[in-house]
């Protein structure tokens, strides 16, 4: 994809001039305010010509963009940063695994009580399950929850996109915006070394940074978090996940196949339409009250 997205509003830009996101980068810098506040930046762009940054709390892993003007940064390494809840996080979940192809690697339970609910957007023609999202409100306001969202979903789906937002403006979801892939290729019946993400001739960092640059120009912020379409990667693709700062995230609990979630348990849901058996597992789980709870903020599992 073309590195040039027209973007309606980030923070400074005028609602009445659509905004221009170039020059979209990875970067890794540690980065201070005169206040003494610490970030991290992973990618540095231009918008409407004016140098921005994704950044990272090393802490809480939350990002932000925000303007380099208000920062004073300089290169870092992990090795420097290998003490940040953040690097040992990335690190973890990106260790290599000897087999070539690596089913459901990453971070896969969460270190804490309840669990976290994620849900996957892959590309469908079927709409958003907005009923779902609508009895996970009902469990609690704001819900927390983790979308993996796929470039091709995101395109193809602006209206159920805004009601997401608008669900998040009201206080009604907590989403984590997690990165599934541009394309999210997939062909059945071709074996999983030569699927997914490891289809030859798909270009990794590209399915990563296009997704990201498209939420930054549809008014989001990505989070550090990337998950693999399929569950499906290899140390290859795991090591272009790490050396983006991204924590790849798998799922213990992929309800259409494992019926169960345990304490710590990460949630795997398709609200895309295409398997509402996972939905109906959830629904019932959550009426026999057999869900851990609370449920809590993808960013608290590391």
């Amino acid at each position: 994809m073309a590195a040039l997205f027209a973007i309606a509003a980030c923070g400074a830009h005028a609602a009445d001039a659509p905004a221009q996101l170039r020059d979209y980068r990875p970067v890794f810098q540690e980065c201070r305010k005169a206040d003494g506040t610490v970030r991290l930046a992973i990618r540095r762009m231009e918008i409407d010509g004016t140098g921005m940054l994704l950044t990272v709390d090393p802490t809480t892993l939350a990002t932000g963009l925000e303007r380099d003007r208000d920062w004073s940064c300089a290169d870092t390494d992990d090795e420097r940063q290998k003490n940040t809840r953040y690097v040992r996080a990335v690190r973890a979940s990106g260790a290599t695994h000897p087999p070539d192809v690596i089913v459901n690697g990453g971070l896969v339970h969460g270190g804490t009580a309840g669990s976290f609910v994620t849900g996957d957007l892959c590309p469908s023609r079927r709409p958003l399950d907005r009923a779902f999202l609508e009895r996970l409100q009902a469990a609690g306001s704001p819900a927390p929850v983790a979308l993996a969202i796929s470039g091709l979903w995101l395109t193809r789906h602006q209206a159920d996109f805004q009601w997401l937002r608008e669900q998040e403006r009201a206080g009604s979801l907590s989403i984590t915006w997690v990165d599934h892939s541009y394309h999210h290729p997939y062909e059945p019946g071709r074996p999983l070394g030569e699927n997914f993400l490891l289809t030859p001739g798909v270009d990794m960092q590209a399915e990563i940074l296009d997704t990201e640059r498209l939420l930054i120009a549809s008014g989001e912020t990505p989070s550090v978090f990337f998950r693999f379409p399929g569950l499906i990667s290899n140390p290859a693709t795991m090591q272009a996940a790490q050396a983006d700062h991204l924590i790849v995230l798998g799922a213990d609990a992929w309800l259409a196949k494992t019926q169960r979630a345990g304490p710590g348990g990460i949630i795997l849901v398709h609200l895309n339409g295409n398997e509402p058996a996972g939905l109906e597992i959830f629904s019932t789980l959550l009426a026999a009250g057999k869900l851990p709870r609370p449920f809590r903020p993808i960013a608290e599992a590391p």
